[in-house]
Formats: C-alpha cells, structure tokens, sequence
C-alpha cells in the first residue's frame, strides 16, 4: 500500500502524515479541523500528488446538498430541448450531471476526493452522505443505475470548526486537528515558498506576525498564507529587518500591515496594546 510521507511543497508533521496513513490503512474518510490556513485544503492536493492518483475537489457552499455530489437532473435543459424538438430529449441520461462523488467513483484508478468545509452546509449535510461513503455506491432513480465505486477513493474532508458535525458521521472518520504551525515549523513553510530569504528579515517578520496573533481579543488573527502574501510584498519593496521592530511610537504597526490585520478596529486594537506595553517597558 502507498504511503504518504510529505512532498518538498508541503510541510507535514509526522502526525499528520501518521493520520492520512491511518485513513488509508482503514479505508475511511479524514476529516481534518484546523484554524483557517493551517493548509487543510492543500493536503489534499499535496496527497494526490505524492500518491499520484487523480483528485477530484467538491467545494461545500451554504446552499450546497448531499445529492449535488451525486449527481444533478437537469429537467429546464430538457423541457427546453423538447419544445425545440431536440431528438436527444428521448435518453434522460443526456440531462443527468455527474457530482464530484461519481467522478471519484468511477475512476479508472484509486482517486482523492476532496470534500471541503463540510461544516458550511446545512446541519443534515453529514448525515446525508454516510450511506454513499460507507457503501461506495448510490443508485440513479432517473436512469435506474446502480453506481458502484471501482476503487475506494481516499476521502479528505476539511472543516473550519464553524458548527458540530452529527456524531454518526464523525464514528465513521479518522480524525486530526492540524495545530497552528509554531516559529520553527513556520521557518520551514516559509523556506518551501522563499528558499534563501534573509534570515533577518524572516526572524523579524516571525517576531512581528507571532507578536499580532497573540494580542488578545483579535476579531481575525493573521494565517500563514497571509504572512506569505505579506513576506512577498516585504521583498518586493526591499523594506530593512529594523523597520519592522521600530521604536518609534508613530511608527507602532508594521510597514504594509494591511497584508496581515483585516479590519480598523484590530489595527486600532493593536496599535493601543503595544503602545501601553512600550511605555510600561
């Protein structure tokens, strides 16, 4: 059996390699939970690549149903084609559109299928998938198909924690919460997508993202690719290490922060507590 032990564009950390190994060995889905940016959605991608199987990527929306991954009738083409006498309005297999769970299905070979951010969807959403991905099949009422999975694809479902999934979908996953990555682990994020970056320009970067996530009572704390989005701009325009750690009490958050602190009252509220805690110092 394959084995997934990381690729040289994603660092993965020995449990989260054990955990997709884990999934594969018992042939059930991974759910995966983590902050925003802790790089959940592109270990799908990263697995499908080093496994070299083909990925199929279902994208869960508010509005979005179990029977979307499915499939879908599409009964307006077909009364359309039918008042314009179009002869194909005679086989309905013409109207179904195949779901993202069909595709992975029937797939030649063993496939990822990515399920991600479960947790928009309605609250039944879970619950209306157990049977499809317990028994790798769903039978199409319109055409009377019994579509039967060829190879059991590896099913990664992401979840931003944004409400509870029912308890009969979480027994039936392994799980793993990615951690937020600490300093060293961030280094190494940031040496895949900047090999040779100044190392005290990314020390002093490190200092000042870190020193933002942890100002208490943060409406949204910075993410890795936000701090990516903003190395890339601190390279771009050549700003100097010093100028990120200034002194100066005009000059309290740092150049380009707009990468990092999304709204006025987090800037507002950052600006404030170091203020207090330089003069205090």
């Amino acid at each position: 059996m394959s084995r997934f032990t990381g690729t040289d564009n994603y660092v993965a950390t020995d449990d989260l390699m054990m955990a997709v190994n884990a999934a594969l060995a018992l042939e059930r889905p991974l759910l995966i939970k983590g902050e925003p940016g802790t790089g959940k959605t592109m270990l799908a991608l990263e697995v499908a690549k080093a496994l070299k199987r083909p990925l199929f990527e279902w994208h869960v929306k508010s509005t979005t149903k179990a029977q979307h991954g499915l499939y879908e009738y599409d009964a307006v083409s077909r009364l359309r084609d039918s008042q314009l006498g179009d002869p194909k309005v005679k086989d309905i297999g013409n109207y179904i559109v195949q779901g993202m769970l069909w595709k992975a299905f029937t797939s030649d070979e063993p496939a990822v299928l990515l399920i991600d951010e479960v947790d928009k969807a309605d609250i039944e959403f879970p619950n209306d998938l157990l049977r499809e991905l317990d028994r790798m099949e769903f039978y199409v009422y319109e055409t009377q198909q019994l579509i039967s999975a060829k190879h059991r694809p590896l099913v990664i479902i992401t979840s931003n924690n944004e409400k509870e999934l029912p308890d009969a979908f979480l027994r039936r996953c392994f799980f793993h919460y990615i951690r937020f990555p600490d300093a060293e682990t961030m280094a190494q994020i940031v040496e895949v997508h900047f090999p040779g970056i100044k190392k005290q320009l990314l020390s002093q970067a490190l200092n000042a993202f870190f020193e933002i996530r942890e100002v208490p009572g943060l409406k949204k704390k910075p993410t890795t690719s936000e701090l990516l989005d903003w190395l890339k701009l601190l390279m771009a325009e050549d700003i100097p290490p010093e100028a990120l750690h200034s002194q100066d009490t005009h000059k309290i958050v740092p150049p380009l922060h707009g990468a990092l602190i999304k709204n006025e009252q987090d800037v507002h509220l950052f600006e404030r507590l170091v203020f207090m805690s330089r003069r205090k110092g």
